[in-house]
């Protein structure tokens, strides 16, 4: 993994146990790899990225008195969809509906393979 990637800190700091990075549902790990995939294609810069997600933290924080609810890829989500929308790449809406798409990819490929491991 890319060390900027790797050593974002503070309020950006990726979920981790044991020193892994932790994903709930396989949307996360789609949308942690298209982030740093569009950073290494030069759409942005990962700092800009990194800024944006802090951002989109504080934001939330500030709204928010109790963490119920919190969802850091959640947050990721919303600062890659502005950051993509400030760039022109794809419109926020573009990127939910492909987003909802994979879901349902996933809801048919837990249906099909019940009982096996389910991969991120």
């Amino acid at each position: 993994m890319r060390s900027d990637v790797a050593e974002m800190d503070g309020a950006s700091a990726l979920p981790r146990r044991n020193g892994e990075l932790v994903f709930t549902d396989p949307w996360e790990s789609r949308a942690f790899g298209l982030a740093v995939a569009a950073s290494e294609a030069g759409a942005y810069d990962w700092e800009e990225f990194r800024r944006g997600l802090i951002a989109e933290i504080a934001s939330w924080e500030a709204v928010h008195t109790e963490h119920g609810g919190w969802s850091y890829y959640d947050r990721w989500l919303a600062s890659l969809e502005g950051l993509l929308g400030e760039k022109g790449i794809v419109t926020p809406g573009e990127l939910r509906d492909r987003m909802h798409a994979l879901e349902h990819e996933d809801d048919h490929h837990d249906h099909d393979h019940e009982g096996g491991h389910q991969w991120p």
